[in-house]
Formats: structure tokens, sequence, C-alpha cells
């Protein structure tokens, strides 16, 4: 790369790559997408009306409606007019080839999935610690909230969702939003995987245990603890996760 100075011109090894800066309805459809795909939207469930989102984002419907027009062309959501009309999220099949899909997705991604679970069990114990030393009682009722909804969920996304705001819940106790921000990409990226794991009572039940249990230590301000349990429910989640890889391998062996 060339840099003048001073009218000479400098020769030197380094490259960089332009800033992509993100138009405001490309920053509003971002944090749409990350929303549904943490499961904070559910399938089926519409959004708030256009008004409304011009609000909560400060800008113009025109800025709205673009992002939505976003959001429709990659599938993720969908526009139905009428009295009971408005924009909802696109219902996924449960067919064999939208299961087909996922599990493509999945091996094909199994690398990064692979250090995700690495850095996952690095950071939410740490995260643990953390948020029990900072904790104030409006993360308590958020924290108690998702772990209610999970045992009142019938759904499975309806589960899921709500450990997805346990953990969110727990990393916002630190106030630290860099960690906060960690939490949300690890659930995110995990998000494919966690589909595929089978659900049953046994694995629900599990789960909502080792969130009491976490819950309690964190309440309690106990640090220690709070990282010890997180390490083994990470832990417990990390092997069904790769149980769940194995078998996908094994199946697309045999094809």
């Amino acid at each position: 790369m060339a840099v003048k100075t001073n009218g000479s011109e400098i020769t030197t090894g380094v490259r960089f790559e332009r800033i992509q800066q993100l138009r405001a309805h490309e920053y509003v459809a971002e944090q749409i997408r990350r929303h549904i795909s943490l499961r904070l939207i559910k399938p089926g469930e519409s959004l708030p009306a256009e008004r409304e989102l011009a609000v909560m984002f400060g800008v113009g419907r025109p800025t709205i409606q673009n992002a939505l027009r976003m959001l429709e062309a990659g599938g993720l959501v969908e526009a139905r007019r009428g009295r009971s009309g408005g924009t909802f999220v696109t219902q996924r099949d449960n067919d064999s080839l939208a299961a087909d899909e996922l599990i493509l997705r999945v091996m094909r991604h199994r690398k990064e999935l692979e250090d995700l679970l690495q850095y996952r069990g690095l950071i939410e114990p740490a995260v643990a610690r953390v948020a029990a030393a900072a904790r104030r009682n409006p993360d308590l009722a958020a924290m108690r909230k998702a772990i209610q909804g999970m045992a009142a969920a019938t759904t499975e996304p309806e589960y899921m969702r709500h450990d997805t705001d346990f953990h969110i819940a727990l990393a916002r106790a630190t106030g630290n939003a860099v960690l906060v921000h960690a939490i949300e990409e690890i659930r995110m990226k995990l998000n494919d995987a966690m589909t595929l794991l089978p659900e049953s009572d046994t694995w629900h039940r599990r789960i909502s245990r080792e969130h009491e249990e976490l819950f309690k230590a964190i309440e309690a301000g106990d640090g220690e603890r709070a990282e010890r349990l997180t390490e083994q429910h990470v832990a417990n989640s990390e092997q069904s996760l790769r149980a769940v890889l194995a078998a996908i391998r094994r199946r697309r062996a045999w094809r």
C-alpha cells in the first residue's frame, strides 16, 4: 500500500479493508434478525407495527419498511394483509427436506461449532461468577421469570426461547455490555445445532434443574458455586451437542 506523507510516497506491506458502514435499515434488519435467531420472537409471532418499530429504533417508517423488505426477501418474515394482518415471523416446516437443510447447515459450520463450544466453556462460567457479584433485584426477577417460562412452556420453540432468556438475563446481570454481546453471539450461533437435540421431558427436567441451582447460587452471591455449576451445565450441553454431531456424521456416512 502506498501512503503519501508531505508529498513523498511510502510503500508498506499493510493492507486494510474498507469500512462497510451499515445503513439505518440494515441495522434495523440485523437487530430483528438477531431476535429471530435467538427465538426471542417465535415462529408465527407478529412483529410490532411499523409505527411502533419506528419509535423503538428512533427512525422513520421508510427505514422500517426497507428493513422488513430485506427480512422478507431472506424468508425470515412474511407480510399478511387484512384486519388481522401485519408482519409475521415465518413458520418453519418440520418435513424431511427442512431437516436435511438444517443438518447440512450445521455440518457446513462444524469447525466453527467446535471452536464455539470451546469458547463457551471458557467464558460462560466466568460470566456466572461476575453475575453473582454484580446482580441486582431486576436481574434476579428476569432470571426467575425465564425459569417459570420454561416450566410453563408447551412447545419446544417456546421452551428454548425461555432458555435463551435465562442465559441473556444472567449475562446482563454482570453489567458488562461486552459479556452480554458474547453470550448473545454464542446463543445465536448454537441455535441450529441445539434445534437438532431430541425433545424429551428428561432433557427439559435436567436443564431446568441446572438453571434453578445456578439461579440460587447467583441469588446468594456465591460466585464460586455459580462458576462451578455453569461449568457442569455447559459440559452437559456440550456432551449432548457432540453426540448429535457424531450421529449426523454417521448418518451421512451411511448414505
